[in-house]
């Protein structure tokens, strides 16, 4: 848009709108929801995924929310992106990538590992990403039978404090990793935090984050006494998505429990001299295990400007743990029960993805509302679509402020 008149183009209309960092949640709920309830965005830098997933869980925890979607979708590969960046030293190029690998200037470099987190590097890789998740409280995933794929335990945000550097990283995220780890240790105990669950690492591929992000796991490792830590890190295979990079951090824990699989840093061949390794262990292969064996993942991102942010997930089968112990037995019999009819639904969808059929979902000029389709009145408002009414009936916080 800013470099439209310059260039001999059409500025358009729907350029600043959908410019704008709130558009992926207007766009669902304009043309995919057609919903009415809460919106909104936090944004971040890397942490950005995080900070709207912490949104989201703490609108259900209050209990005025039962159901939340949560998203980020970032298209940063784009010319003014890649300069900044490029000014900064942040990204691998294909120089620095010919010179790790001991090439000269007429050799191609190796493009599928251009991103080598916690290995000798030389930056990160720019990438796209869409992310989104769907959580519901606790009683309608049983109400539901909606396939359960983990919970969200707790997630902390931290900023730097004073800093030097704007882009430097600072003290922020040895404070939300360590309230994610005590929160998980709260949860499934002390034990079995120390051999039973896994990182999923900022792991951005930069000299800086080799170094920095290594030592906060080494020194939390030891004073939370885990021996051997795994520590996995997706951007290896996906790039650097920014805004989305924790929601693909999150989409690889949570496939790893369903396939038995934690994905291995196989473009990183050997650990960096400056890495800190002490009671850490960098996944270089992949690392089956077995079933229920893993209990909680904690999802790791460093942000630029001290947005830091660390999330405390648990496993399906503690989730469905902590569900029987509150809702019994006979409870979670149902909802196997019900969940046998979803998972039916979901593999029909994914047939019919793999035979080209699905349809996406774009329901432009559907259902549009006007003030005609609005009933008023003092202690609720009626839509004239099916919606349940809307009530007008809310609590004053400040009764003993009031007369």
């Amino acid at each position: 848009m800013l470099q439209a008149r310059l260039l001999g183009k059409k500025v358009s209309s729907k350029q600043l709108p959908l410019g704008l960092n709130e558009m992926p949640a207007d766009f669902l709920n304009a043309y995919l929801l057609g919903s009415l309830g809460t919106t909104g965005h936090n944004n971040g830098a890397c942490a950005t995924f995080l900070y709207n997933l912490r949104q989201g869980m703490r609108d259900i925890q209050s209990g005025s929310h039962r159901i939340a979607i949560i998203g980020t979708s970032e298209s940063s590969l784009v010319p003014e992106v890649f300069d900044a960046f490029t000014t900064m030293g942040a990204l691998a190029s294909d120089a620095s990538l010919l010179k790790l690998d001991g090439l000269d200037d007429a050799d191609t470099p190796d493009h599928r590992r251009a991103c080598r987190p916690f290995g000798d590097n030389s930056g990160f890789t720019l990438a796209e990403s869409a992310q989104f998740i769907v959580l519901f409280d606790d009683e309608l995933a049983l109400e539901t039978g909606a396939s359960i794929y983990g919970a969200v335990n707790d997630i902390f945000v931290n900023a730097d404090g004073f800093k030097k550097s704007i882009t430097g990283p600072g003290m922020g995220n040895y404070l939300t990793m360590a309230k994610a780890l005590a929160a998980t240790k709260n949860v499934i105990g002390e034990d079995r935090l120390r051999h039973h669950t896994f990182v999923q690492a900022h792991g951005t591929g930069t000299p800086q984050n080799r170094v920095t992000e290594s030592e906060i796991l080494s020194r939390l490792a030891q004073t939370f006494g885990i021996g051997s830590w795994p520590v996995a890190a997706v951007k290896s295979y996906v790039g650097h998505s920014v805004a989305s990079a924790a929601g693909d951090q999150l989409i690889a824990s949570l496939g790893a429990w369903a396939h038995h699989l934690l994905p291995g840093i196989k473009t990183t061949e050997q650990l960096a001299d400056d890495v800190a390794a002490t009671n850490l262990d960098f996944l270089l292969a992949h690392k089956e295990f077995d079933a229920e064996s893993m209990d909680a993942a904690l999802i790791n991102s460093k942000g630029f400007g001290g947005n830091n942010a660390s999330a405390s997930i648990l496993s399906p089968h503690i989730t469905q743990a902590m569900l029987s112990k509150r809702h019994g037995s006979a409870a979670l019999r149902q909802y196997r029960s019900r969940n046998e009819t979803v998972q039916e639904q979901q593999q029909a969808y994914n047939d019919a993805c793999g035979r080209g059929e699905n349809n996406t979902i774009y329901k432009f000029d559907h259902g549009v509302l006007t003030d005609k389709d609005l009933t008023l009145s003092t202690d609720r408002i009626k839509i004239n679509n099916g919606t349940p009414d809307i009530s007008l009936s809310v609590p004053n916080p400040y009764p003993d402020m009031c007369d």
